[in-house]
């Protein structure tokens, strides 16, 4: 038997769990090669996968680890949201409900794609569970994942109609929260269906642990559906998400210059209540939260951009297994973030988890005024920290 072939039959053994794990591989070793893709797998892998050798079966494991901390924080983080909105009469409002629907589409996600990935890396690093299921695999990942996307820009949306046009603007109602998260249910499933009918693919991905939509193949049909793709759930939310916390900002920063003029006039040190003055600036809070919620969006998900743009228009060569891996896992990881930025950092959420679960050790004191979910402009101060947190 030649030095190929054994290698191939301890890689099998390795993906079998009949023997220890063979941790190096002939140059120039493909998949293919050693024979480590299922057969019913083998017409589904992209051909751009086969010029790169199996990644040393560490990474399988690591990953693998990665994704049990990552599934389980993530569910733990949403879950409690989840939890404290049902438990908590003041956190049922119209602009809750889209942090809700965050949560949910977040704990969907990882509750479909984590379990199955951690399956794959501990048994051979490949995916073990057929076509059918490697195409729901990457289309419910597809659908939470831009269900959360188009929800985060609704949040800004709902935030800027708060705080920028206040009373001019118009109120956020149930019916109104309700029918914006439907649209986003709608945008997601929109997006996600048409791989099933011709338009784009789902394919296994990087290390062949999961699938995702294909982005490499280059024929006009492929091409046009990852470049809409990337414009209609990638650019366009961030361009809302970015116009929305910059007026937001913008109209904080007035404000508490006209505040200032104001005080001036008077002949006073300051028109805020003693309380007031003692907490941190409105004006720094609503920069921070602004530049948080933008920066969170660049980093989670710009890296995986930029792979699908390189796999649409630049050189496929660069695309290597663990270079795609790693920025998927990234924007997954938004999952973890998101309840943080949207849900736990925000004081009423804080005062609820100390409410129904003193043992987290929250500190957090009621506010002597505590904005709604439709103040004004004029009361921006309260606004940004009970709504923009």
């Amino acid at each position: 038997m030649s030095d190929l072939n054994q290698t191939g039959v301890q890689a099998l053994a390795y993906r079998s769990g009949e023997q220890h794990m063979t941790w190096g591989f002939p140059p120039g070793v493909s998949l293919v090669d050693l024979d480590l893709v299922p057969e019913d797998m083998k017409a589904l892998t992209h051909p751009h996968w086969n010029k790169f050798p199996p990644v040393n079966p560490m990474w399988h494991y690591l990953l693998g680890l990665v994704y049990i901390i990552l599934g389980a924080t993530s569910i733990t983080g949403n879950g409690l949201v989840l939890h404290l909105f049902l438990k908590t009469k003041d956190l049922k409002t119209p602009a809750n409900m889209f942090v809700v629907n965050l949560a949910f589409s977040d704990i969907c996600m990882m509750i479909t794609q984590f379990p199955i990935f951690v399956y794959n890396c501990f048994n051979g690093g490949v995916w073990l569970f057929g076509p059918f299921l490697c195409e729901l695999y990457a289309c419910t990942g597809s659908i939470f994942g831009l269900c959360s996307i188009c929800t985060m820009a609704a949040i800004s949306y709902d935030r800027y109609n708060v705080i920028v046009n206040g009373m001019n603007g118009p109120r956020m109602t149930y019916k109104k929260a309700a029918s914006l998260i439907l649209f986003c249910w709608a945008y997601a499933i929109g997006w996600s269906i048409p791989p099933f009918v011709g338009w784009g693919k789902y394919i296994p991905e990087g290390i062949l642990d999961s699938c995702s939509f294909d982005y490499l193949t280059r024929d006009s049909a492929t091409v046009s559906y990852t470049t809409c793709l990337f414009v209609s759930n990638y650019c366009t939310p961030l361009l809302i998400i970015t116009f929305c916390y910059y007026h937001i900002v913008n109209a904080i920063v007035h404000h508490e210059k006209a505040l200032r003029e104001q005080a001036k006039k008077m002949n006073v040190t300051s028109l805020r209540s003693n309380v007031d003055q003692n907490a941190q600036s409105a004006e720094i809070r609503v920069a921070k939260v602004a530049l948080m919620n933008i920066t969170l969006w660049i980093a989670m998900w710009t890296p995986y951009a930029a792979i699908v743009l390189r796999g649409a228009y630049g050189n496929q060569d660069k695309i290597t297994p663990l270079v795609t891996i790693l920025p998927a896992l990234i924007a997954k990881s938004a999952s973890i973030a998101n309840p943080i930025v949207y849900a736990i950092s925000h004081p009423k959420y804080r005062l609820a988890l100390q409410q129904h679960l003193p043992w987290f050790c929250i500190n957090e004191k009621p506010q002597s005024s505590s904005g709604s979910d439709s103040q004004s402009t004029g009361s921006a101060v309260t606004a940004v920290s009970n709504d923009s947190s």
